[in-house]
Protein backbone atom coordinates (compact mmCIF):
# COMPACT_ATOMS: atom_id res chain seq x y z
CA UNK A 1 0.00 0.00 0.00
CA UNK A 2 1.34 3.61 -1.20
CA UNK A 3 1.75 5.77 1.69
CA UNK A 4 0.68 9.20 1.46
CA UNK A 5 3.74 10.65 0.43
CA UNK A 6 4.12 8.58 -2.04
CA UNK A 7 0.35 9.29 -3.48
CA UNK A 8 1.14 12.57 -3.23
CA UNK A 9 4.26 12.77 -5.25
CA UNK A 10 2.98 10.42 -7.38
CA UNK A 11 -0.06 13.44 -7.95
CA UNK A 12 2.85 15.83 -8.17
CA UNK A 13 4.56 14.43 -10.80
CA UNK A 14 1.30 13.48 -13.17
CA UNK A 15 0.59 17.22 -11.95
CA UNK A 16 3.97 18.64 -13.65
CA UNK A 17 4.06 16.47 -16.40
CA UNK A 18 0.46 17.81 -17.31
CA UNK A 19 1.68 21.07 -17.43
CA UNK A 20 4.54 20.46 -19.25
CA UNK A 21 3.05 18.81 -21.83
CA UNK A 22 0.37 21.62 -21.89
CA UNK A 23 3.57 24.01 -22.36
CA UNK A 24 4.93 22.26 -24.70
CA UNK A 25 1.63 21.82 -26.88
CA UNK A 26 1.57 26.08 -26.28
CA UNK A 27 4.90 26.14 -27.53
CA UNK A 28 4.28 24.04 -30.03
CA UNK A 29 1.58 25.75 -31.29
CA UNK A 30 2.99 29.56 -30.77
CA UNK A 31 6.07 28.30 -33.40
CA UNK A 32 3.30 27.24 -35.46
CA UNK A 33 1.45 30.39 -35.16
CA UNK A 34 5.12 32.54 -35.97
CA UNK A 35 6.15 29.92 -38.75
CA UNK A 36 2.55 30.82 -40.47
CA UNK A 37 2.78 34.33 -39.73
CA UNK A 38 6.19 34.23 -41.35
CA UNK A 39 4.59 32.76 -44.39
CA UNK A 40 3.33 34.59 -47.27
CA UNK A 41 1.75 33.76 -50.32
CA UNK A 42 3.63 35.52 -53.66
CA UNK A 43 2.45 34.65 -57.06
CA UNK A 44 4.81 32.87 -59.07
CA UNK A 45 5.03 33.74 -63.18
CA UNK A 46 6.26 31.45 -65.93
CA UNK A 47 10.02 31.21 -67.16
CA UNK A 48 8.13 32.91 -70.27
CA UNK A 49 6.37 35.86 -68.61
CA UNK A 50 10.06 36.42 -66.50
CA UNK A 51 11.43 36.56 -70.25
CA UNK A 52 8.68 39.34 -71.01
CA UNK A 53 9.24 41.09 -67.79
CA UNK A 54 12.75 41.05 -68.21
CA UNK A 55 12.45 43.64 -71.24
CA UNK A 56 9.84 45.12 -69.94
CA UNK A 57 10.37 48.81 -67.94
CA UNK A 58 6.91 48.20 -65.34
CA UNK A 59 9.03 46.00 -63.30
CA UNK A 60 12.06 45.27 -61.49
CA UNK A 61 14.10 42.45 -60.70
CA UNK A 62 15.83 41.30 -57.20
CA UNK A 63 17.86 38.69 -57.06
CA UNK A 64 18.03 37.38 -53.63
CA UNK A 65 21.40 35.05 -53.74
CA UNK A 66 24.47 35.18 -52.91
CA UNK A 67 26.87 37.86 -54.05
CA UNK A 68 29.15 35.44 -55.45
CA UNK A 69 26.26 34.51 -57.67
CA UNK A 70 25.23 37.73 -58.59
CA UNK A 71 28.84 38.65 -59.66
CA UNK A 72 29.45 35.72 -61.35
CA UNK A 73 29.92 32.17 -60.54
CA UNK A 74 27.77 29.24 -61.68
CA UNK A 75 25.22 28.29 -59.01
CA UNK A 76 25.03 24.64 -58.89
CA UNK A 77 21.97 23.63 -61.60
CA UNK A 78 22.13 27.29 -63.01
CA UNK A 79 24.00 26.97 -66.43
CA UNK A 80 25.08 30.90 -66.90
CA UNK A 81 26.52 32.64 -63.99
CA UNK A 82 25.85 36.62 -63.56
CA UNK A 83 22.17 37.91 -62.46
CA UNK A 84 19.30 38.57 -65.21
CA UNK A 85 20.10 41.59 -67.19
CA UNK A 86 19.33 45.03 -64.72
CA UNK A 87 18.29 43.00 -61.78
CA UNK A 88 18.53 44.62 -58.22
CA UNK A 89 21.12 42.74 -55.78
CA UNK A 90 18.79 42.68 -52.16
CA UNK A 91 20.53 39.71 -50.89
CA UNK A 92 18.74 37.07 -48.69
CA UNK A 93 21.07 37.32 -45.40
CA UNK A 94 20.28 41.15 -45.51
CA UNK A 95 16.38 40.32 -43.83
CA UNK A 96 16.55 41.12 -40.07
CA UNK A 97 19.53 42.82 -40.12
CA UNK A 98 18.89 46.46 -41.36
CA UNK A 99 17.16 48.89 -38.78
CA UNK A 100 13.31 48.83 -39.30
CA UNK A 101 13.30 52.85 -39.05
CA UNK A 102 15.38 52.73 -41.88
CA UNK A 103 14.25 49.82 -44.22
CA UNK A 104 11.68 51.87 -46.15
CA UNK A 105 14.56 54.09 -47.53
CA UNK A 106 17.31 51.61 -47.96
CA UNK A 107 14.75 49.13 -50.43
CA UNK A 108 13.99 52.66 -52.03
CA UNK A 109 17.94 53.32 -52.54
CA UNK A 110 18.56 50.03 -54.17
CA UNK A 111 16.34 51.04 -56.76
CA UNK A 112 13.21 48.98 -56.23
CA UNK A 113 10.26 50.99 -56.94
CA UNK A 114 7.19 51.05 -55.32
CA UNK A 115 5.37 52.02 -58.62
CA UNK A 116 6.97 48.80 -60.55
CA UNK A 117 5.76 45.18 -59.82
CA UNK A 118 8.45 43.40 -58.59
CA UNK A 119 9.47 39.91 -59.25
CA UNK A 120 11.75 38.62 -56.72
CA UNK A 121 13.91 35.33 -57.84
CA UNK A 122 15.96 32.77 -56.67
CA UNK A 123 16.61 28.81 -56.63
CA UNK A 124 15.80 28.74 -52.68
CA UNK A 125 12.05 29.53 -52.08
CA UNK A 126 13.13 29.75 -48.64
CA UNK A 127 15.30 33.19 -49.83
CA UNK A 128 12.40 34.05 -51.89
CA UNK A 129 9.65 34.03 -49.10
CA UNK A 130 11.91 36.15 -46.75
CA UNK A 131 12.36 38.76 -48.97
CA UNK A 132 9.30 38.77 -50.76
CA UNK A 133 7.19 39.43 -47.55
CA UNK A 134 9.32 42.12 -46.48
CA UNK A 135 8.82 43.80 -49.49
CA UNK A 136 5.00 42.74 -49.02
CA UNK A 137 5.16 44.28 -45.45
CA UNK A 138 6.49 47.78 -46.89
CA UNK A 139 3.85 47.74 -49.84
CA UNK A 140 5.31 46.17 -52.91
CA UNK A 141 3.29 44.10 -55.50
CA UNK A 142 5.48 41.09 -55.58
CA UNK A 143 5.44 38.35 -57.77
CA UNK A 144 8.27 35.26 -57.06
CA UNK A 145 9.95 32.98 -59.97
CA UNK A 146 12.20 30.35 -58.86
CA UNK A 147 12.72 28.73 -62.31
CA UNK A 148 15.97 30.27 -62.73
CA UNK A 149 17.34 27.41 -63.92
CA UNK A 150 15.09 27.44 -67.37
CA UNK A 151 16.12 30.97 -67.78
CA UNK A 152 19.81 30.40 -67.73
CA UNK A 153 19.23 27.99 -70.72
CA UNK A 154 18.12 29.99 -73.48
CA UNK A 155 21.11 32.00 -74.74
CA UNK A 156 18.76 34.83 -75.77
CA UNK A 157 17.84 35.03 -71.94
CA UNK A 158 20.70 38.23 -70.83
CA UNK A 159 22.52 37.36 -67.70
CA UNK A 160 25.10 39.94 -66.64
CA UNK A 161 28.52 39.28 -65.27
CA UNK A 162 31.38 41.94 -63.81
CA UNK A 163 34.26 40.95 -66.24
CA UNK A 164 36.82 39.86 -62.92
CA UNK A 165 33.59 38.49 -60.54
CA UNK A 166 36.22 35.81 -59.19
CA UNK A 167 38.08 38.00 -57.35
CA UNK A 168 35.43 37.87 -54.57
CA UNK A 169 34.94 33.77 -53.54
CA UNK A 170 31.91 32.87 -51.28
CA UNK A 171 32.63 30.68 -48.21
CA UNK A 172 30.91 27.51 -50.15
CA UNK A 173 34.08 28.35 -52.82
CA UNK A 174 36.70 28.16 -50.03
CA UNK A 175 35.59 25.20 -48.56
CA UNK A 176 35.68 23.22 -51.82
CA UNK A 177 39.39 24.43 -52.43
CA UNK A 178 40.20 23.25 -48.82
CA UNK A 179 38.37 19.47 -49.54
CA UNK A 180 40.70 19.21 -52.77
CA UNK A 181 38.22 20.08 -55.13
CA UNK A 182 38.61 22.44 -58.04
CA UNK A 183 35.78 25.11 -57.27
CA UNK A 184 34.92 27.94 -60.31
CA UNK A 185 37.71 29.51 -61.74
CA UNK A 186 40.58 28.10 -60.12
CA UNK A 187 43.26 26.91 -62.34
CA UNK A 188 45.96 25.32 -59.97
CA UNK A 189 45.55 23.61 -56.53
CA UNK A 190 48.80 25.22 -55.20
CA UNK A 191 47.16 27.96 -52.69
CA UNK A 192 47.43 29.78 -49.40
CA UNK A 193 44.80 31.11 -46.94
CA UNK A 194 45.71 34.12 -45.01
CA UNK A 195 44.07 35.78 -41.86
CA UNK A 196 45.03 39.75 -42.42
CA UNK A 197 45.59 41.96 -39.50
CA UNK A 198 48.46 44.22 -38.32
CA UNK A 199 50.56 42.64 -36.07
CA UNK A 200 52.65 39.40 -35.27
CA UNK A 201 51.09 35.94 -34.71
CA UNK A 202 50.95 36.69 -30.72
CA UNK A 203 49.21 40.27 -30.88
CA UNK A 204 47.19 39.39 -33.76
CA UNK A 205 43.96 39.74 -31.98
CA UNK A 206 41.64 38.34 -34.70
CA UNK A 207 43.84 35.36 -35.97
CA UNK A 208 44.59 34.43 -32.04
CA UNK A 209 40.63 34.20 -31.45
CA UNK A 210 39.64 31.78 -34.24
CA UNK A 211 40.69 31.58 -37.99
CA UNK A 212 39.71 29.17 -40.96
CA UNK A 213 41.48 25.59 -40.78
CA UNK A 214 44.71 25.90 -42.38
CA UNK A 215 44.96 29.28 -42.54
CA UNK A 216 47.98 31.16 -42.07
CA UNK A 217 48.32 34.87 -40.64
CA UNK A 218 49.51 37.75 -42.58
CA UNK A 219 50.82 40.73 -40.91
CA UNK A 220 50.44 43.91 -42.66
CA UNK A 221 53.87 45.30 -42.00
CA UNK A 222 55.14 42.86 -44.50
CA UNK A 223 54.03 45.16 -46.95
CA UNK A 224 54.41 48.89 -45.32
CA UNK A 225 55.98 50.50 -43.26
CA UNK A 226 56.03 54.46 -40.98
CA UNK A 227 56.16 56.71 -41.48
CA UNK A 228 54.17 57.67 -44.09
CA UNK A 229 53.04 53.89 -44.34
CA UNK A 230 53.74 53.33 -48.24
CA UNK A 231 54.49 49.94 -49.94
CA UNK A 232 57.74 48.85 -48.51
CA UNK A 233 60.79 49.08 -50.54
CA UNK A 234 60.61 45.99 -53.37
CA UNK A 235 63.38 44.15 -52.28
CA UNK A 236 62.01 43.95 -48.37
CA UNK A 237 58.60 42.78 -49.30
CA UNK A 238 60.16 40.54 -51.68
CA UNK A 239 61.86 38.90 -48.85
CA UNK A 240 58.44 39.03 -46.37
CA UNK A 241 56.57 37.34 -49.01
CA UNK A 242 59.02 34.38 -49.65
CA UNK A 243 59.42 34.40 -45.91
CA UNK A 244 55.59 33.88 -45.82
CA UNK A 245 55.59 30.86 -48.23
CA UNK A 246 54.28 33.16 -51.04
CA UNK A 247 55.15 32.70 -54.58
CA UNK A 248 53.52 34.37 -57.86
CA UNK A 249 51.97 31.69 -59.21
CA UNK A 250 50.20 30.50 -56.09
CA UNK A 251 46.54 31.28 -55.33
CA UNK A 252 45.89 33.57 -52.60
CA UNK A 253 43.30 33.48 -50.99
CA UNK A 254 42.45 36.33 -48.56
CA UNK A 255 40.27 37.61 -45.01
CA UNK A 256 39.80 40.14 -42.73
CA UNK A 257 37.73 41.16 -39.99
CA UNK A 258 38.20 45.14 -41.74
CA UNK A 259 37.37 44.25 -44.84
CA UNK A 260 40.19 46.86 -46.29
CA UNK A 261 43.22 44.85 -44.55
CA UNK A 262 42.57 42.23 -47.05
CA UNK A 263 42.08 44.80 -50.06
CA UNK A 264 44.94 46.20 -49.01
CA UNK A 265 47.08 43.45 -48.86
CA UNK A 266 45.66 42.41 -52.55
CA UNK A 267 46.66 45.45 -53.93
CA UNK A 268 49.88 44.85 -52.43
CA UNK A 269 50.19 41.48 -53.91
CA UNK A 270 48.83 41.99 -57.49
CA UNK A 271 51.69 45.19 -57.48
CA UNK A 272 53.55 42.60 -56.68
CA UNK A 273 52.92 40.15 -59.38
CA UNK A 274 50.83 37.24 -57.71
CA UNK A 275 48.56 36.53 -60.88
CA UNK A 276 45.38 35.02 -58.70
CA UNK A 277 44.42 36.62 -55.56
CA UNK A 278 40.76 36.28 -53.96
CA UNK A 279 39.33 37.75 -51.00
CA UNK A 280 36.52 35.73 -49.22
CA UNK A 281 34.00 38.15 -49.48
CA UNK A 282 32.37 38.22 -45.77
CA UNK A 283 35.17 36.88 -43.74
CA UNK A 284 35.20 35.00 -41.21
CA UNK A 285 31.87 35.56 -40.31
CA UNK A 286 30.24 34.15 -43.52
CA UNK A 287 32.79 30.92 -43.05
CA UNK A 288 31.63 30.46 -39.52
CA UNK A 289 27.62 31.04 -40.64
CA UNK A 290 28.33 28.01 -42.72
CA UNK A 291 29.49 25.84 -39.55
CA UNK A 292 33.10 25.43 -41.38
CA UNK A 293 35.83 23.93 -39.16
CA UNK A 294 37.98 26.70 -37.62
CA UNK A 295 41.10 26.24 -35.42
CA UNK A 296 43.03 27.76 -33.09
CA UNK A 297 46.73 26.72 -33.25
CA UNK A 298 49.22 28.43 -35.20
CA UNK A 299 50.11 27.72 -38.64
CA UNK A 300 53.27 28.51 -39.68
CA UNK A 301 54.21 28.93 -43.13
CA UNK A 302 56.95 27.29 -45.41
CA UNK A 303 59.13 29.63 -46.46
CA UNK A 304 59.87 29.51 -50.57
CA UNK A 305 63.23 30.09 -52.45
CA UNK A 306 61.91 32.69 -54.61
CA UNK A 307 59.02 34.95 -55.08
CA UNK A 308 58.52 33.99 -59.30
CA UNK A 309 59.27 37.48 -60.98
CA UNK A 310 60.80 40.82 -60.10
CA UNK A 311 58.92 43.08 -57.86
CA UNK A 312 57.12 45.25 -58.32
CA UNK A 313 55.49 43.22 -61.67
CA UNK A 314 52.19 45.94 -62.06
CA UNK A 315 54.00 48.98 -60.85
CA UNK A 316 51.34 50.86 -63.47
CA UNK A 317 48.53 50.46 -60.77
CA UNK A 318 50.52 52.62 -58.12
CA UNK A 319 50.87 56.09 -58.03
CA UNK A 320 53.94 56.19 -55.35
CA UNK A 321 53.94 60.08 -54.65
CA UNK A 322 52.17 63.19 -54.51
CA UNK A 323 54.58 64.71 -57.10
CA UNK A 324 53.85 61.68 -59.35
CA UNK A 325 50.26 62.34 -58.96
CA UNK A 326 50.44 66.18 -59.25
CA UNK A 327 52.18 65.43 -62.87
CA UNK A 328 49.40 62.91 -63.71
CA UNK A 329 46.48 65.15 -62.88
CA UNK A 330 48.28 68.08 -65.56
CA UNK A 331 49.27 65.38 -68.27
CA UNK A 332 46.25 62.75 -67.68
CA UNK A 333 43.50 65.06 -66.36
CA UNK A 334 43.85 62.65 -63.08
CA UNK A 335 41.12 62.66 -60.70
CA UNK A 336 42.27 62.33 -56.99
CA UNK A 337 39.37 60.37 -54.78
CA UNK A 338 39.21 60.69 -50.98
CA UNK A 339 38.05 57.42 -49.60
CA UNK A 340 37.76 59.79 -46.18
CA UNK A 341 34.53 60.57 -44.08
CA UNK A 342 32.94 63.91 -44.91
CA UNK A 343 34.55 65.37 -41.79
CA UNK A 344 37.80 64.51 -43.11
CA UNK A 345 37.19 65.62 -46.40
CA UNK A 346 36.56 68.87 -45.61
CA UNK A 347 39.52 69.64 -43.09
CA UNK A 348 37.39 69.28 -39.93
CA UNK A 349 39.43 66.57 -38.62
CA UNK A 350 42.67 64.82 -40.23
CA UNK A 351 40.82 61.13 -38.89
CA UNK A 352 44.44 59.34 -37.47
CA UNK A 353 46.72 60.52 -34.11
CA UNK A 354 49.95 60.14 -36.32
CA UNK A 355 48.66 62.76 -38.80
CA UNK A 356 48.64 66.53 -37.66
CA UNK A 357 47.33 68.33 -40.59
CA UNK A 358 43.59 68.36 -41.78
CA UNK A 359 42.25 68.54 -44.74
CA UNK A 360 42.81 67.15 -48.92
CA UNK A 361 45.11 67.75 -52.03
CA UNK A 362 43.71 70.48 -53.47
CA UNK A 363 41.18 69.11 -56.53
CA UNK A 364 40.50 66.22 -54.56
CA UNK A 365 36.73 64.73 -55.15
CA UNK A 366 34.86 62.91 -52.48
CA UNK A 367 34.11 59.08 -53.13
CA UNK A 368 32.69 58.12 -49.98
CA UNK A 369 33.88 56.28 -47.15
CA UNK A 370 32.22 55.92 -43.75
CA UNK A 371 31.29 57.52 -40.54
CA UNK A 372 35.05 58.00 -39.14
CA UNK A 373 38.73 56.95 -40.42
CA UNK A 374 38.07 53.42 -38.79
CA UNK A 375 34.88 52.30 -41.10
CA UNK A 376 33.70 52.20 -44.05
CA UNK A 377 29.93 51.36 -44.02
CA UNK A 378 29.14 53.12 -47.23
CA UNK A 379 30.76 50.17 -49.17
CA UNK A 380 29.68 47.31 -47.07
CA UNK A 381 26.46 45.90 -47.34
CA UNK A 382 24.15 44.39 -44.15
CA UNK A 383 25.67 41.53 -44.43
CA UNK A 384 29.38 42.37 -43.75
CA UNK A 385 29.79 41.79 -47.24
CA UNK A 386 31.36 43.79 -50.50
CA UNK A 387 28.49 46.42 -51.81
CA UNK A 388 27.37 45.94 -55.23
CA UNK A 389 29.86 47.85 -57.38
CA UNK A 390 27.17 49.12 -60.08
CA UNK A 391 25.69 51.05 -56.99
CA UNK A 392 29.26 52.32 -56.33
CA UNK A 393 29.89 53.66 -59.72
CA UNK A 394 26.48 55.47 -59.88
CA UNK A 395 27.13 57.23 -56.54
CA UNK A 396 30.57 58.34 -57.79
CA UNK A 397 28.70 59.61 -61.09
CA UNK A 398 26.96 61.85 -58.61
CA UNK A 399 30.39 63.46 -57.92
CA UNK A 400 31.71 63.58 -61.47
CA UNK A 401 33.76 59.98 -61.51
CA UNK A 402 32.73 58.16 -64.70
CA UNK A 403 34.12 55.11 -66.40
CA UNK A 404 36.54 56.54 -68.49
CA UNK A 405 38.28 59.10 -66.20
CA UNK A 406 41.38 58.29 -65.12
CA UNK A 407 40.90 57.73 -61.52
CA UNK A 408 43.51 57.62 -58.72
CA UNK A 409 41.45 56.73 -54.63
CA UNK A 410 43.39 57.27 -52.11
CA UNK A 411 42.94 57.25 -48.02
CA UNK A 412 45.08 58.63 -45.13
CA UNK A 413 47.38 55.70 -46.05
CA UNK A 414 46.47 53.06 -48.29
CA UNK A 415 43.65 50.61 -46.51
CA UNK A 416 40.30 52.25 -47.39
CA UNK A 417 41.27 53.31 -50.53
CA UNK A 418 42.05 49.68 -51.61
CA UNK A 419 38.24 48.72 -51.37
CA UNK A 420 36.78 50.87 -54.23
CA UNK A 421 40.00 49.57 -55.70
CA UNK A 422 38.81 45.99 -56.06
CA UNK A 423 35.76 47.41 -57.26
CA UNK A 424 36.76 48.86 -60.38
CA UNK A 425 39.09 45.83 -60.48
CA UNK A 426 36.32 43.74 -61.14
CA UNK A 427 34.14 45.90 -63.06
CA UNK A 428 37.18 46.13 -65.26
CA UNK A 429 38.10 49.72 -65.25
CA UNK A 430 42.00 49.43 -65.93
CA UNK A 431 42.18 53.05 -65.91
CA UNK A 432 41.57 53.52 -62.07
CA UNK A 433 44.70 52.82 -59.76
CA UNK A 434 45.57 53.43 -55.98
CA UNK A 435 47.52 56.49 -54.86
CA UNK A 436 49.44 55.11 -52.28
CA UNK A 437 51.13 58.17 -50.44
CA UNK A 438 47.23 59.96 -49.82
CA UNK A 439 46.62 62.25 -47.36
CA UNK A 440 49.35 61.36 -44.92
CA UNK A 441 52.45 61.81 -47.23
CA UNK A 442 50.89 65.11 -48.78
CA UNK A 443 49.99 66.81 -45.65
CA UNK A 444 53.98 65.92 -44.59
CA UNK A 445 55.28 68.95 -47.44
CA UNK A 446 53.78 71.84 -46.71
CA UNK A 447 54.44 73.31 -50.01
CA UNK A 448 51.67 71.28 -51.34
CA UNK A 449 48.53 73.07 -51.94
CA UNK A 450 45.62 71.84 -49.84
CA UNK A 451 41.56 72.46 -49.96
CA UNK A 452 39.66 73.03 -46.45
CA UNK A 453 36.27 72.58 -46.57
CA UNK A 454 34.01 71.41 -49.13
CA UNK A 455 34.84 73.23 -52.61
CA UNK A 456 31.50 75.14 -53.77
CA UNK A 457 29.74 74.93 -50.94
CA UNK A 458 28.72 71.26 -52.12
CA UNK A 459 26.55 69.36 -49.69
CA UNK A 460 27.52 65.82 -48.59
CA UNK A 461 26.21 63.71 -51.08
CA UNK A 462 24.06 60.42 -49.93
CA UNK A 463 25.50 57.15 -49.96
CA UNK A 464 21.99 55.75 -50.17
CA UNK A 465 23.35 53.23 -47.75
CA UNK A 466 21.91 53.70 -44.74
CA UNK A 467 20.81 50.58 -42.71
CA UNK A 468 22.25 50.79 -38.76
Amino acid sequence: MLSKKAILGTISCAMILSLSLTACNNDDNDKAKETKEETVKLSSISTEDAQKYAADDNYVFVDTRNDSYYNGFKQEGVSKGGHIEGAVQYTADWVGKVNKDKLSKFVEDKGIDKNKKIVVYDTESENINKVGKELKDLGYDVLAYDKLDEYSKNDQNKMNSFPRYEQLVNAQWVKDLTDGKTPETLKNKDYMIFEVSWGPEDQAKDYKKSYIKGSYHFNTDWIENGPDWNLSKPEVIKKNLENAGISKDKTIVLYSNDASAAARVMFALKWSGVEDVRILNGGLEAWQQEKYPTEEKVNIPKKVEDFGTQIPANPQIDIATPKEAIEKMGSEKLKLISIRSWEEYIGKVSGYDYIPRAGEPKGAIWGFAGSDASSMQDYYDPDGTFRNPLEMAKLWEKQGIYKDDQGAFYCGTGWRAAVPWEMTQMMGWDNFVLFDGGWNMWQMDKELPVQIGAPNNMKKTDSANDFK
